[in-house]
């Protein structure tokens, strides 16, 4: 299948060539799974001490490799640059990009990918000195800003001073450690990124967190989720039912822990569907009966994995706010297993 696209704002053409199914079968034939991360980002994907990788974002990987491989360890986790990452996507150095990427319409129609879902709800905002002037982003009119180059925090900002008619000077930087790093040595006013970011940076501030406050205020809004390269229809589905299969059992109140009490009971029939135990779904998938339950005995449901990860079980300590369910007031949900 051949698919031709337009780099937005590029004038160039990428040509994109993926037979449906090809991924799985390349996964499941090399038994591994390659999988693009961060360089080291806390909370999305960062090697622990141990040197074992960590976070949301790897969760994710393992997830997919324990439904698909049967092995949640049969990863080959794949630390990227921000400039690299959808090039090593097209040309199939990874099977998947989990690497707290924003999902946009410029990225999913210029550059050949699909995004599955939407892993973390985050947003745009600043981190100031905590006895410094600045207590709202009007207060940095005028100041230095440091922000990493090619992201949309990068150009979500120029937007917003722009549109504001705001003075700023940005201080482009080509990674995040030297983002942060120039910010703590006081060379900008400002430090710009998505929140999350902001928090995690905080944790390895000089003279401690409180010497540094991030502001209330949030200028986007910064869908995270992976992304696959275009032209594999087989693939991106099985993908969004592994992602969706997170959510939904959360919602069914069923996670690591409980999945073999709660089986038991057969008369839960919408549980006992979600499980898949019979195959019906796995067939199609071209998966392995069971998927589901290896998903939950691997990373648990999306609350066990924001909790381990972002939340209370965290160095973050981070709410769930819009990473909540919908039943509570959040965004997550997942389609029926029907």
């Amino acid at each position: 299948m051949l698919i031709i696209l337009v780099i937005v704002g590029a004038g160039a053409v990428a040509r994109i060539d993926a037979q449906a199914g090809e991924t799985l079968k390349r996964v499941q034939s090399r038994r591994q799974l390659s999988c693009g991360v961060s360089e080291g980002r806390i909370g999305f994907s960062y090697q622990d001490p141990a040197g074992r990788w960590a976070g949301l974002d790897a969760d994710f990987c393992r997830a997919i490799a324990a439904a698909v491989i049967g092995d949640p360890a049969a990863v080959k986790f794949r630390p990227l640059s921000t400039a690299a990452r959808f090039l090593a996507l097209r040309s199939n150095e990874i099977d998947v990009l989990a690497r707290n990427t924003t999902w946009t319409i410029g990225r999913e129609v210029g550059l050949g990918v699909h995004f599955i879902g939407t892993l973390f709800y985050d947003g745009a905002g600043f981190m100031v000195q905590a006895a410094g002037p600045a207590k709202t982003i009007a207060d940095l009119k005028g100041g230095s800003i440091c922000v990493m180059e090619r992201t949309t925090t990068e150009e979500i900002l120029a937007d917003h001073f722009a549109t504001r008619g705001w003075k700023y000077r940005a201080v482009v930087l080509k990674s995040q450690n030297e983002v942060k790093q120039a910010f703590f040595d006081g060379k900008c006013a400002a430090y710009s990124d998505d929140r999350s970011s902001l928090a995690a940076a905080r944790l390895s501030a000089p003279g401690g967190q409180q010497r540094f406050m991030i502001l209330p205020e949030q200028i986007s809004k910064e869908p995270l989720g992976p992304a696959i390269k275009r032209g594999d229809e087989d693939w991106l589905v099985l993908l969004k039912w592994i992602y969706f299969a997170i959510i939904g059992a959360e919602e069914l109140g069923v996670n690591s822990q409980n999945v073999e009490s709660k089986s038991r009971n057969k008369s839960d029939l919408r549980l006992m569907k979600f499980l898949d135990d019979s195959g019906a779904f796995a067939k199609p998938l071209d998966l392995k009966p069971g998927w589901v339950r290896r998903i939950l005995g691997s990373v648990g449901n999306y609350e066990e994995m924001f909790e381990r990860n972002l939340g209370k079980g965290s160095a973050l300590k981070l709410d769930r706010g819009l990473n909540r369910l919908s039943t509570e007031g959040g965004l997550l949900y997942a389609p029926p297993f029907l």
